[in-house]
């Protein structure tokens, strides 16, 4: 067993010493709450809340949209549209309770005011704005606190909001789809459709919690894609990023024909010449945002597009759909996080691979990604992996 294997079976163990049955349940309650915030609240974390008083929750809250009511102020006045008064109560939430002054006041204000006996939060909040100082402040008012109950299950609820958080960095998620041999299109660039309904709309369900989506321009001109969120409901649509070193996304592309949907940002690698100038203002005067970020060979810099994307546009999770090439640049430079694969079940022989990447120089080359899950979806395999 590993040391990291040892502190998990450690940490559980504590759980079951420290939380009841019951405590478990609730807990579980409150994260599928935070389960309804997943398309919703970026870029604030998906937080659920329920508030539980002589064994019945008699108060429901999830994070709403930004600007809205955090999950601990929605389950108090859920409480009070029933009649219910939460004094005395055990309120369960999925993230440490804020206690600093955004778009919207502190939920810490809100809690203290409603005078509960106990606050179990799943985790810490990782915003250097809160980092435990919520928990102190409802121990400070007399209510007991407790954290850690079901850590593990709201921090992947969270990835992308702890990533930005700890790291400066938003999770980056590559989705690609491929046959069994590892081949994403034909050899003519032709790649719809490789796998079938159910797994596309799993996609779908990725793009909708994500911030941004990025291609490259090479997608754009050869598949023309929309790029935006259509097989789940959900109320908000993510960004549309390309990747677009010279400029040359066509005018007439559908992506950039949907950008009253959310918004569209081309990164290309310099604005300096007239010809990238002229392009550039074609496409600013359609609401069309245009930044240049250039590494030393002249290419989008993507480490500084991700860091940038985390620190100055508070984006969570990244979802990119792009080409081999594109893909390629994404690994090479240790842009991926994770990965999510499906495969069809079928060869297609000669095709356009999944990334352009060095070729091992050996078969006992490390082993550096980890599958986390796999599921179908029909015939189709998904696979997601995360580095070691």
């Amino acid at each position: 067993m590993t040391l990291l294997e040892m502190q998990s079976a450690a940490i559980e163990w504590f759980n079951r010493r420290m939380y009841s049955v019951l405590d478990h349940q609730f807990m579980g309650e409150a994260l599928a709450e935070a389960q309804k915030a997943l398309y919703l609240s970026n870029p604030n974390p998906r937080v659920g809340c329920v508030i539980v008083k002589d064994g019945e929750i008699i108060g429901r809250g999830f994070t709403q949209k930004v600007g809205a009511a955090h999950a601990e102020v929605q389950a108090l006045a859920d409480a009070q549209s029933k009649g219910k008064d939460p004094a005395g109560s055990t309120i369960y939430v999925t993230l440490e309770p804020c206690n600093h002054t955004g778009k919207t006041p502190p939920c810490v204000d809100a809690l203290i005011t409603a005078k509960p006996a106990k606050v179990i939060a799943a985790m810490s909040d990782p915003n250097p704005l809160v980092a435990g100082n919520g928990l102190e402040r409802l121990k400070a008012a007399g209510i007991e606190v407790h954290c850690g109950l079901l850590e593990a299950e709201a921090m992947e609820l969270n990835r992308g909001f702890i990533s930005r958080m700890t790291r400066g960095l938003p999770w980056v998620r590559l989705k690609i789809a491929a046959s069994l041999d590892g081949k994403t299109a034909l050899p003519d660039g032709k790649s719809q459709w490789i796998t079938g309904p159910l797994a596309r709309a799993d996609g779908h369900h990725w793009r909708a919690q994500a911030c941004a989506i990025v291609t490259g321009v090479g997608t754009v001109k050869e598949d023309d894609p929309s790029l935006n969120v259509r097989e789940v409901a959900t109320e908000r649509q993510p960004w549309r990023i390309i990747i677009d070193s010279k400029l040359e996304t066509p005018a007439n592309s559908k992506i950039l024909n949907q950008a009253d949907q959310s918004g569209v940002l081309i990164v290309c690698a310099e604005l300096e010449s007239p010809g990238c100038r002229e392009r550039a203002k074609a496409f600013i005067e359609r609401g069309i945002e245009v930044i240049a970020m250039a590494n030393a060979s002249g290419k989008v810099d993507l480490p500084k597009l991700f860091s940038y994307l985390a620190q100055e546009r508070q984006m969570n999770e990244i979802h990119i759909e792009a080409g081999s090439k594109l893909n390629g640049s994404m690994l090479r430079e240790g842009c991926v996080d994770e990965l999510l694969l499906y495969y069809a079940p079928f060869f297609m022989g000669d095709g356009i691979g999944m990334a352009n990447v060095p070729t091992v120089p050996t078969l006992d080359a490390p082993k550096n990604w980890k599958v986390i899950d796999q599921s179908l979806f029909g015939p189709d395999l998904r696979l997601r992996l995360i580095k070691n």
